[in-house]
């Protein structure tokens, strides 16, 4: 590999790595390699090897966690404290992998419950389903890849990762940790391809067994319609996330739970708190405390650990949020707070009240620390706001009543629905998933690790058992 790609810091643009990319001949490499490990069964890694290899790498992790941590929110610009959370997260999602790996093998299928199954016994184990190929995201550079790589190694199947552009560093590293802890190289490979049209080929190859996607949804569709026939994929994209806050509700508890959601590393999340409809009776209250919690944060460089917010990814980003915002201002939405930029990398903690339903910051992502506050008169009205983009992710409501609650569990289109809690809660165990244009299939490690393997079933006759 002769051509590099350099890797910057998005707070202050310094260079801070570089790692290879990868040719044609490289991707291929790395497909062959992966492949004939899969197919070679005599020397697949025995479970207790995986067991101790990821022991071991969440050993190493754990001893080296601010240095990984740093290295983090260096170049993908969430706060350090944030990012020391996020190792920690890693760190948790491994053990959940041996948690999973010591307690799930199969299971038994009943026989003997008519004359044709009289005379057998059946059970099922599990197998690799085949090569895996994740493509992740910069917003989370060292757990996304923990949920890609760590499953692959628990389950035995080989593993090629393709992290973002803009942050490959950490996933350098998870891979670098995983060979000390005893996996052979060839097993968890990372190939940065030079082009869509190279990383295309790579995840479309027909030695694939299971494609894992985090990321835009434009690339996420195009993607998976050109997998080849038996490729199992599971797609993470992101929504606009919705959140209700009914006239009950307990505004001390629930403001600084939105603020968390929608500021947390810079709204760069694929459940930030981005669509807040309250009851119109305090639509103005929950938009200026919300600004107020934002307007106390500190927005900044991401290695210090007294800074809340970090920078945008990109410079484009940060312009490209502001056009948002002042097309929305322009259009009549109240600016409560924000709406400017900090500096080239940085953007104010933005609340927008009643912004119109054609803005960009109604129907799209925004992927930025901007909140929009909406009036509503009756809940139906909230519930049908909520519902009318095509994303379906996770959901909110805040209030004190059970009834309401449940009709909104019952009525919000969404995977997952949180009551008195924002919308960027997760624990890494718990199934996550983005349906319609959110995504397709479950992540969470548990599940993860269900769609890398197949169930593998023997049936055994014995005239003994008559």
């Amino acid at each position: 590999m002769s051509d590099t790609i350099e890797v910057f810091s998005p707070f202050d643009g310094s260079l801070i790595g570089t790692v290879p990319s990868a040719s044609e001949t490289d991707v291929e490499r790395a497909l062959a390699t992966a492949y004939a490990l899969f197919r070679n069964r005599r020397e697949w890694l025995p479970k207790q090897q995986r067991l101790a290899i990821l022991k071991r790498a969440a050993e190493i992790i754990t001893s080296r966690r601010e240095e990984i941590a740093r290295q983090a929110a260096h170049e993908g610009g969430k706060p350090l404290k944030d990012s020391l959370i996020e190792v920690d997260r890693g760190i948790d999602g491994i053990h959940t992998c041996i948690e999973e790996l010591r307690t799930k093998g199969g299971h038994v299928v009943p026989m003997d419950l008519n004359a044709t199954s009289a005379g057998r016994v059946a059970f099922t184990q599990y197998e690799p389903i085949g090569v895996v190929v994740g493509i992740s995201a910069f917003n989370h550079p060292f757990n996304l890849v923990v949920h890609q790589i760590a499953p692959a190694v628990a389950v035995g199947a080989p593993v090629i990762i393709k992290p973002a552009p803009s942050t490959p560093l950490s996933c350098k590293t998870l891979i670098d940790i995983f060979h000390e802890a005893g996996l052979p190289p060839q097993w968890a490979q990372m190939v940065l391809p030079k082009d869509l049209e190279l990383a295309t080929r790579l995840v479309t190859d027909s030695r694939v067994g299971f494609f894992s996607f985090i990321g835009s949804a434009g690339v996420g569709w195009m993607l998976k319609s050109k997998l080849a026939p038996g490729t199992r994929s599971a797609l993470e994209h992101g929504g606009a996330a919705p959140v209700i806050v009914s006239h009950d509700a307990n505004l001390d508890m629930a403001l600084p739970r939105l603020a968390r959601g929608g500021f947390w590393h810079a709204g760069q999340a694929c459940v930030s708190v981005q669509r807040v409809l309250c009851h119109r009776s305090i639509a103005n209250d929950v938009a200026n405390g919300i600004a107020n919690l934002g307007d106390k944060m500190i927005t900044g460089d991401p290695l210090l650990m007294s800074t809340d917010v970090g920078p945008l990814i990109s410079r484009e980003e940060v312009n490209r949020v502001a056009r948002w915002v002042g097309s929305a201002v322009n259009t009549g939405a109240k600016l409560v707070s924000g709406g400017k930029k900090l500096s080239d990398s940085c953007y104010a903690n933005t609340v927008l009240l009643d912004p119109g339903t054609n803005e960009d910051v109604t129907l799209k992502e925004i992927f930025g620390p901007v909140v929009c506050v909406y009036s509503y008169d009756d809940m139906d009205s909230a519930i049908a706001l909520s519902n009318s983009l095509p994303f379906s992710f996770q959901a909110a409501v805040f209030t004190q009543n059970i009834e309401t609650a449940m009709h909104c569990y019952r009525q919000l289109d969404g995977t997952a629905i949180m009551v008195n809690e924002n919308t960027l809660f997760r624990v890494d165990w718990m199934p996550f998933a983005g349906a319609r244009s959110s995504g397709l299939g479950v992540g969470g490690i548990p599940s993860t690790m269900h769609d890398m393997q197949t169930e593998k079933m023997m049936v055994w006759r014995s005239d003994a058992l008559n």
